[in-house]
């Protein structure tokens, strides 16, 4: 046991440091600073996962008070509120199994946390995390107001007939006060969920998870209850001001949510089909290129909702 706690400790410090190295490097190198960013949760949600909650805590603990000394307690609680402590609560969640007699299945057996309700608390953590960063750097109107003006300048100065009048500028500036926050928390949940997968798939390579592999494609869906919490942020983006930011912010997080179960359903629904490949590829490429058809796959994960557990022999764990 002593061995087993050291192992996990001295895992924890090692991951710690490399998820502070990762967002340190985000900041020297601009270009690559959102995948910089996410990937410093991989080296938390592997510790986690592999390892125990000890080691998660440890790393977490660790990449903080890194951050801290190394650049400043500020950058510190950046990283903690918006990378760091989603992946150790993701990775508790994904160790999380049950008597599944419990739940009215078959004695001698587990059953797991629902990936449904991970991927709940993803889209929640995203958003208290970014609340708070809102609220620690002064997010609002002023700060999407003057990158607004930037980009108008810059286009000015590459296109000297470009001037558009103060109406359709103040309407710029309106649209982009509730668009930032939106894109923003939606890239960070999808960021930040295939930080998990990956990192889910090197412990099973690793031969240390405890969680069993799931079938994405029939298990990865949102709780039924996150689309109140949707609709609610749709609702707060029509009050303006700080609740209208708020709302946007939601709709982001958890729309990312739906979009992930909306793709996990297409994959699911076209399992076995000679025309699969193909389409999978232009599905993506569209959402890529035109954004619009990502409304289908949000839409599609709105309407199927649903909570699988998986269950795995006792023995196999």
């Amino acid at each position: 046991m002593t061995n087993v706690n050291r192992t996990s400790l001295l895992t924890g410090v090692l991951a710690g440091f490399t998820a502070a190295l990762l967002s340190m490097g985000a900041n020297t190198q601009s270009s690559l600073a959102i995948v910089l960013y996410a990937a410093s949760a991989l080296p938390i949600l592997i510790a986690g996962l592999g390892w125990g909650n000890a080691a998660a805590i440890t790393a977490i603990v660790t990449a903080g008070a890194t951050g801290a000394v190394l650049v400043s307690p500020y950058f510190a609680l950046l990283i903690l509120v918006v990378t760091l402590i989603p992946a150790g609560w993701l990775s508790h969640l994904a160790n999380l199994a049950r008597p599944a007699s419990e739940l009215g299945g078959p004695d001698e057996a587990l059953a797991w946390y629902p990936l449904s309700d991970i991927l709940s608390h993803l889209a929640g953590l995203v958003t208290v995390g970014m609340i708070i960063v809102g609220v620690i750097v002064g997010y609002g109107a002023d700060i999407s107001d003057r990158m607004v003006d930037i980009v108008i300048q810059a286009v000015k100065a590459q296109d000297s007939a470009y001037n558009p009048d103060a109406a359709a500028i103040a309407q710029i500036k309106s649209l982009f006060t509730l668009a930032l926050p939106l894109v923003q928390g939606a890239i960070w949940v999808l960021m930040l969920f295939t930080a998990y997968y990956l990192a889910t798939r090197i412990v099973q390579m690793s031969g240390r998870s405890l969680r069993p592999r799931e079938d994405i494609p029939s298990t990865l869906r949102m709780h039924r209850n996150a689309i109140f919490i949707f609709l609610g942020g749709l609702v707060l983006t029509f009050l303006g001001g700080a609740p209208a930011t708020i709302g946007a912010l939601i709709c982001g997080t958890f729309g990312a949510g739906f979009l992930l179960a909306g793709f996990a359903s297409f994959h699911f629904r076209t399992r076995g089909k000679s025309w699969r490949l193909p389409v999978l590829w232009i599905a993506y490429l569209s959402v890529l290129v035109f954004t619009i058809p990502a409304f289908f796959f949000l839409l599609s994960g709105l309407i199927d909702t649903r909570r699988t557990i998986a269950v795995t022999p006792v023995g196999k764990n």
